[in-house]
């Protein structure tokens, strides 16, 4: 396959973050990600899909091919592992490490990006606390948000880069922050709150604020 430039490989990682809930994807979703006109979106999209990496139906909507997913699955391992050397070695937060990761990750030679691995001694998440995916994986691990987990469950948190500036700020201010352990106390009926207990204190988040907040097991 011809090599992917920049803006294809970024347009393949939007279309699989926008595809989480299973459904095909909406040109009109992806040019709103993209910060792109929809007429732009769908040439992209057109342009991928002629190179098998998605399938595309007009009024129905974009899905990624078994190849899209791999190409995926590479980008956003590349991401990680870039966020991670800002993150660990040039002291950057993990939301400035998403912002800066993009203008430059697509422009490292695999064999630098290799060594940069290595030379964090092989992380197995971003700063964010996501997986960084296997090389040549067909798939990117997927993370439960808070609002689903049990009464008793223990996990380690992870917040997307794409949280709201507001959002991430207040939960800074309870301590629910990447990597930062929790533990389920209460689940109120009916979508209302989750009690947790974060660093020795008891917190409650609204059903809202805690479908935005990810975990893994801990």
């Amino acid at each position: 396959m011809e090599a992917l430039s920049g803006i294809e490989r970024d347009t393949v990682k939007a279309v699989f973050r926008l595809s989480q809930d299973g459904e095909p994807v909406r040109t009109g979703d992806l040019a709103a990600r993209l910060d792109i006109a929809p007429g732009s979106a769908t040439a992209r999209i057109q342009r991928l899909a002629e190179r098998g990496l998605v399938t595309y139906e007009p009024y129905h909507g974009v899905e990624l091919t078994d190849t899209g997913r791999v190409v995926a699955a590479s980008t956003m391992r590349r991401h990680r592992i870039v966020e991670r050397f800002l993150s660990d070695m040039l002291g950057y937060s993990w939301m400035d490490a998403d912002r800066l990761a993009v203008t430059f990750e697509h422009d490292l030679p695999d064999e630098v990006l290799a060594r940069i691995f290595v030379a964090l001694d092989r992380p197995t998440t971003c700063p964010h606390g996501f997986p960084i995916p296997e090389p040549d994986s067909l798939d990117v691990p997927t993370l439960p948000s808070l609002d689903t987990l049990a009464v008793g469950a223990t996990a380690e948190v992870a917040l997307p880069g794409a949280t709201n500036v507001d959002v991430a700020a207040f939960l800074e201010t309870l301590g629910v922050r990447p990597g930062a352990h929790i533990v389920v106390r209460e689940r109120h009926p009916f979508d209302g709150p989750v009690v947790i207990t974060v660093d020795g204190h008891e917190r409650t988040l609204g059903n809202t604020l805690a479908r935005q907040v990810f975990v893994r097991s801990a």
